[in-house]
């Protein structure tokens, strides 16, 4: 039970992630001026009938935010309860943190009028989130507690290395987009019909960063998919991932390409951010499962409490 609550919060915190986006792609983040109160009503009272243009999006991000953090403190109570070990707890303990800090991210940014450092700060949290809730999941399941272990040290490097790419990779495109560089370079694979932007201004130079990441993010995954396929092709927990790793990759660089191609167009947009999301923590699934000797003693504790 604990396991499959993890995992409903690990969705929501997806959902949530969306939620952002939307929020962000449809220019809403001010749509509603206060906080925590949506336009001096409670929150949670705002009548429906004003849910029009961007306060629906904005108005439904906080509601949904709300309703994870509230997910995320039954989880963090439920693991201070009934699980045995500590380091499981923590990650709990840490995901409450963090969510409480997110929502009060959330408020200064609106507070604030949308300053970029704490808008890119508040995405960047949000991910840190959606990787703890995964965390938990993962390992509160049977088949990390039964799994065999694994001793492979270049796979143990090339996964962690990979997920660290990918995050750096989601906040230059945080940075992309709460700058309003999305469009700086508005053609694709080229840039203005060069390899090189031939010329330079700071939003074409994040914009092409984020470009010149997506190609380094790209031959880290497939190393890694192709260190699973040739050493583990017949252990499922590493190649499952690998596979959703490499499906996930093609899909993210075609999104990638259609939000500039479609002039941000705002549900493709949003589907690059949770697509990136879920990237990142399918790489984190994979460099866990990869270490998961490190934690041989504390999941044999665990099968004799059971």
């Amino acid at each position: 039970m604990l396991h499959r609550f993890g995992v409903v919060v690990a969705a929501s915190t997806a959902v949530l992630i969306f939620a952002g986006g939307l929020v962000t792609s449809t220019g809403s983040g001010l749509s509603v001026p206060d906080w925590p109160t949506t336009y001096g009503w409670n929150m949670f009272t705002f009548p429906i009938d004003k849910w029009v243009g961007g306060i629906y999006y904005e108005h439904s991000h906080r509601l949904i935010a709300s309703g994870v953090g509230v997910l995320i403190l039954v989880l963090a109570a439920w693991l201070w309860r009934a699980e045995p070990r500590r380091w499981v707890r923590r990650l709990g303990y840490a995901a409450l943190a963090a969510v409480v800090t997110q929502g009060i991210l959330g408020g200064i940014t609106v507070l604030w009028f949308l300053p970029d450092p704490i808008s890119i700060a508040h995405a960047g949290l949000a991910q840190l989130v959606f990787c703890l809730t995964v965390a938990i999941a993962l390992v509160t399941s049977r088949g990390w507690k039964r799994g065999s272990t694994l001793d492979d040290g270049p796979l143990r490097t090339v996964s962690v290395a990979t997920t660290a790419l990918i995050y750096v990779q989601i906040l230059l495109g945080a940075t992309m987009r709460h700058t309003g560089a999305g469009l700086a370079i508005p053609d694709f694979p080229l840039a203005f019909g060069q390899l090189v932007p031939p010329v330079w201004t700071g939003p074409i130079a994040i914009h092409f960063a984020h470009r010149v990441g997506a190609l380094v993010v790209a031959v880290f995954v497939l190393a890694t998919v192709a260190h699973v396929l040739s050493h583990h092709r017949g252990r499922p927990e590493l190649k499952r991932p690998a596979l959703l790793l490499a499906a996930g990759l093609v899909v993210q660089i075609t999104l990638g390409a259609l939000t500039v191609l479609s002039g941000k167009e705002y549900i493709i947009n949003s589907l690059h951010v949770v697509t990136g999301a879920l990237l990142l923590v399918t790489s984190l699934v994979l460099a866990l499962r990869a270490h998961r000797s490190r934690f041989a003693a504390d999941v044999e504790t665990v099968r004799v409490a059971a």
